[in-house]
């Protein structure tokens, strides 16, 4: 760890470390920045960060629309999941940045790639703070009514911010047990509801809990495989955040060896408490059980299992998940904005540091935009907020596109420049990522034919908004072109005598 912060100060132009020309792949963390996170962190942000709330929330639609059949929605998404990982975490422990991916696609594919997707990705998070406050206040309200729900929402924000204002290692130990919390009760639920299955748990009923339960009540597909596709759809989302620790990994002791551990522990994660809980669930009860749909799944589960106060104890874990969110939300999107406004595509206020090393402008930016969104919430909740919902929904899937063509780029870059810096690597390069590449594109378009479930409003709204932040980075970048050639021109006129008068000399 650094003994002092650094400010930056001279680094906020673009050809910095998140620049299309820097290096950044020292192994020091970036300027202005202090390398607060201690490697328990960055473990625990790698392993949590991929357990979202919407992993205990928005399962049971998934479960509902699916079957048991679902289990191959998540192996899909998971698989999609640990591939892009690979070519991000190749690039990342390359050039370890608070940029990530928008650093790589600024240099990979140019300023203008860099500038959409870095936006785009803050302009999902924000929303994300919204919706998670929301969800935590609703849960609050019901233990303490007195207290409105609107104020909760406000509590919890000015909490999560004050933690992020302080230093970036107070950020690191409230989601070390935030996620600590998270991956311990599922791991517990995981064991004690597999003893279950295996008629290994006393006083569970072994006619309700069992393996029969994949394949009865309609066969493995009850409603055919293309449902596998529309449960996609459903849980693809609730994966977003597992490229949290790669922008972390910038502020961290050792950002090569962080972001190599959180790469190649991203296939045990995705198994375990994605595949690994969803199988004790469909397991446990049939996949048509209405408690599942009334209670949501792992609530429904637990009470299968005779845990008394099922629905409180799943309502804690919940709001766990909910604060963790919130808090690396609020972190994401405020090392975002720093990354932009240290390469110029941000308010160069978003690049200062505190002494602290805390981009205090970029989260204050931030969750005052998140604020407004909670606003929208409360008071047009149908409107002006179910917009901003659905034109970042698929923001997900477009980060993970922009990787895929980004490492196909970077590849080449980093090979020719610094060899020794590919310690890890995307397997069967170039064709496995084509093929994640395709993949991802027929998601986009899948989403377009569905309507049942808002994927086609979606897609539309994002891609919308999208176009919008697209051609934004288009016109800015045709400006500074302008500018340059200018400045260029100036640089020629005031010079050139002085060389003639050299030339004749």
């Amino acid at each position: 760890m650094t003994s002092q912060p650094t400010t930056n100060t001279s680094e906020n132009t673009r050809g910095g470390p998140d620049g299309p020309h820097g290096t950044g792949g020292n192994g020091a963390h970036d300027p202005g920045l202090q390398a607060g996170l201690k490697s328990r962190h960055l473990s625990m942000i790698a392993i949590g960060g991929v357990i979202g709330a919407g992993l205990f929330v928005g399962s049971s639609s998934g479960i509902a629309t699916a079957g048991p059949g679902i289990l191959l929605s998540y192996a899909l998404v998971g698989t999609l999941v640990v591939l892009v990982m690979r070519m991000l975490g190749e690039m990342s422990a390359a050039n370890p940045t608070s940029g990530s991916f928008s650093a790589h696609a600024d240099r990979a594919l140019g300023p203008w790639a860099g500038f959409s997707i870095g936006w785009l990705y803050w302009f999902f998070w924000v929303v994300v703070l919204a919706v998670e406050a929301t969800a935590g206040a609703v849960i609050l309200e019901g233990w303490i009514p007195a207290v409105p729900q609107w104020a909760w929402a406000l509590i919890v924000m000015v909490v999560l911010t004050a933690t992020n204002l302080v230093s970036v290692g107070s950020y690191g130990e409230f989601e070390f047990w935030f996620a600590g919390i998270k991956v311990v009760a599922i791991a517990a639920f995981i064991v004690i509801g597999g003893l279950a299955v295996f008629g290994l748990l006393p006083g569970v009923d072994s006619e309700q809990a069992g393996l029969g339960n994949l394949t009865g009540h309609g066969g493995f597909l009850p409603n055919g495989a293309g449902a596998i596709l529309t449960g996609v759809l459903l849980v693809v989302f609730s994966f977003m955040g597992s490229e949290i620790a790669t922008l972390a990994a910038g502020e961290s002791e050792n950002p090569q060896q962080a972001v190599t551990k959180a790469t190649n522990s991203i296939i045990w994660r995705v198994a375990v408490f994605y595949l690994g809980s969803i199988f004790v669930v469909v397991a446990l009860l049939p996949w048509d059980s209405k408690s599942i749909t009334e209670d949501g799944s792992y609530v429904a589960a637990l009470d299968s299992l005779g845990i008394p106060h099922a629905g409180q104890i799943m309502n804690f874990i919940v709001l766990t998940s909910v604060l963790s969110c919130l808090n690396s939300g609020l972190y994401t999107a405020s090392r975002m904005a720093f990354s932009l406004g240290r390469r110029g595509d941000a308010p160069r206020s978003f690049a200062r540091t505190t002494s602290n090393g805390v981009p205090r402008t970029a989260i204050l930016a931030s969750v005052a935009f998140g604020f407004v969104a909670v606003f929208f919430n409360y008071k047009f909740p149908d409107s002006v907020f179910l917009f901003l919902v659905n034109s970042s929904g698929a923001v997900a899937l477009f980060v993970w596109l922009v990787i895929c063509f980004s490492q196909l780029r970077m590849r080449k870059i980093i090979k020719a420049e610094a060899p020794e810096k590919l310690v890890v690597k995307m397997w069967l390069y170039p064709y496995l990522t084509w093929a994640t590449a395709a993949l991802i594109v027929f998601i986009l378009g899948y989403m377009l034919t569905d309507t049942e479930h808002d994927g086609r409003t979606t897609i539309s709204l994002s891609l919308l908004v999208a176009a919008v932040v697209l051609v934004i980075a288009f016109v800015k970048e045709k400006v500074a072109g302008g500018r340059r050639a200018a400045a260029g021109a100036d640089t020629d006129t005031d010079t050139e005598r002085p060389r003639d008068e050299v030339s004749a000399g």
